[in-house]
């Protein structure tokens, strides 16, 4: 029988970052299994190899952490989860996955930009939720709006690297369909300058989750987001940082045509809802419509039921979409397609990018290394260079 040694204490450590229970554990380890694992499998000075594989499939160490005497010790700077007890979010599995790997890279990130004597200290200021988050947004937006683009991943893409010139370092994580641990989350931000960005259907909605993770770091205050209030209820619902947050990612991408939404006549069935002049200023500025109708809620140019008759709308046209892609998944897998095209890949930041070229050339990392992080094959590598 092929077992190895383990350090319990590393194990434990890993439940404790994850808040896991024992119980917990196994019962992820135990999913689609005939032959379950027992608490003894696992709580012993040894293990099964085979088991040990298993469970380094949810935490992704490699084996020799297990096996480390070493004991590890709970640091505020190692996770956001031994810093903060409560997020924006019921975190699923998955998430607490994606925020712990993201962790692990904003701090490799830090210690090799140090290593390769990259620059990478706050250029903005720090502001509080008492200053006004519309004043706020029109000093950032002279800073940090890039060239307006109708094409939203290439306007995205371009906020990104405008992001990148003032030492703020986006990461962007895509998550396929048939993934089974699936991450519960839209958006975090991480201290001192890291925002973490899950690729969406709709890159308006990705777009604003981006302004909003941005109002965290300019009030320098971590969180890990769920739902970031596009709809009404939602909103009313969040609490004196998120609402400052959303509210700031809103005057951020409106610009000055706020202009044109306050001083819209109420929205109502005799003029349309406006829906033609609405959709107009969500092509000028990668607001969503549906969060202008909400906006339009909030300062009460709609009244709540003719909202919920709009909201309806947008949400039947949604489903109908999903039912679309579903069955043409469905279909696509009984006749054996395969996915045409190339693999999505995240969009890099330039900061990340430089500073890895720079890690290189200083001689902090190789060329394998390069290529790991940047997700490249070693015979593209120039492309980089």
């Amino acid at each position: 029988m092929n077992v190895t040694y383990i350090n319990i204490n590393r194990l434990n450590h890993l439940l404790k970052l994850y808040k896991l229970s024992g119980k917990e554990l196994l019962s992820i380890l135990n999913q689609g299994r005939k032959k379950s694992i027992s608490e003894n499998d696992i709580f012993g000075s040894h293990i099964k190899i085979s088991i040990l594989k298993k469970i380094d499939e949810l935490f992704n160490k490699g084996l020799s952490y297990y096996i480390d005497t070493k004991d590890p010790k709970e640091s505020k700077e190692e996770s956001i989860f031994f810093r903060k007890d409560k997020f924006n979010a019921e975190l699923s599995f998955g998430a607490k996955q994606i925020v712990t790997h993201f962790e692990e890279e904003n701090i490799a990130f830090s210690a090799l930009s140090k290593l390769a004597d990259f620059e990478t200290e706050r250029k903005l200021p720090f502001y509080s939720i008492n200053n006004d988050p519309q004043k706020v947004a029109q000093e950032i937006r002279k800073i940090l709006y890039p060239n307006f683009h109708k094409d939203r991943r290439t306007f995205l893409k371009s906020l990104i690297n405008k992001f990148s010139e003032h030492k703020i370092l986006v990461f962007e994580f895509i998550e396929t369909w048939n993934k089974k641990e699936k991450a519960n989350i839209n958006g975090f931000y991480l201290t001192p300058s890291t925002i973490v960005l899950k690729r969406q259907k709709s890159y308006r909605r990705e777009i604003f989750t981006l302004i909003h993770e941005l109002g965290h770091y300019l009030l320098n205050i971590e969180e890990i987001d769920e739902k970031i209030g596009d709809d009404y209820i939602t909103y009313e619902g969040l609490d004196k940082i998120e609402k400052w947050c959303n509210d700031f990612a809103y005057y951020f991408l409106i610009g000055d045509m706020n202009s044109l939404i306050t001083s819209m006549d109420r929205a109502s069935a005799n003029n349309d809802y406006h829906h033609e002049l609405v959709k107009q200023i969500s092509e000028k500025t990668n607001l969503s419509e549906y969060a202008l109708f909400t906006r339009l809620r909030i300062i009460d140019k709609i009244s709540y039921n003719d909202y919920q008759l709009v909201k309806t709308e947008f949400e039947d046209k949604y489903r109908e979409n999903e039912e679309k892609l579903k069955k043409q998944r469905e279909l696509d897998k009984l006749e054996g397609k395969k996915a045409k095209g190339i693999a999505a890949k995240p969009i890099h930041s330039q900061l990340y990018l430089n500073t890895m070229q720079s890690a290189l050339i200083e001689g902090v990392i190789g060329e394998y290394e390069f290529c790991r992080r940047l997700n490249v094959k070693p015979e593209n590598i120039y492309k980089y260079l």
